[in-house]
């Protein structure tokens, strides 16, 4: 019955529905024009159909009327519930910005990092590039004098205690570098 409502109210505002209410109209005055039906007899159906007829348009103009209020209401809530999701999907992407952004900030946390282990190990290359000197001076001297072996032996012993705190270092630079 709605869809039969929805059908009549599109058909009454259409062209052929003028055309053939202008039609009918048109033969009902000439019924009397040509004797078929007297004048009044004429006005008295015309004006019980015509009335009839505004009856049933008027209820299938409401009918139409409550099912778009219906439609229109489905829609409005739907919009709604599309304007909070869009609202969370705000917040979300609000969100990922926050996270973006520390994100950001500990890369470049680590990348100082990184620059002062850079700058620890070249200080320990230079040490050991510096130790490896004396090793290198202590090894022509040992060479050149006898005497001097006993003392290449302390210096070695203490070279190789260097050695072993520096490599304990390195290993606790990896360590904290690793964390």
């Amino acid at each position: 019955m709605e869809n039969g409502a929805s059908n009549v109210t599109k058909w009454v505002g259409s062209t052929s529905s003028v055309l053939l209410h202008t039609i009918l109209f048109v033969v009902s005055f000439l019924l009397p024009i040509l004797g078929v039906v007297s004048f009044e007899r004429m006005l008295l159906v015309l004006t019980t159909m015509v009335s009839l007829e505004a009856i049933y348009l008027s209820i299938f103009i409401q009918i139409s009327l409550n099912l778009n209020n219906q439609n229109i209401e489905i829609i409005q809530d739907d919009i709604e519930e599309l304007g909070e999701e869009i609202e969370e999907l705000g917040d979300d992407i609000e969100e990922l910005g926050e996270d973006i952004e520390e994100l950001g900030e500990d890369i470049e946390e680590l990348g100082e990092d990184l620059e002062e282990l850079g700058e620890d190990l070249d200080e320990i290359q230079k040490d050991v590039d510096e130790i490896q000197v004396e090793v290198d001076e202590i090894n022509e001297e040992a060479e050149e004098d006898e005497h001097a072996e006993k003392k290449d032996m302390e210096i070695l012993l203490s070279i190789q205690a260097t050695l072993l705190h520096l490599q304990r270092e390195i290993e606790q630079l990896k360590a904290a570098g690793k964390n």
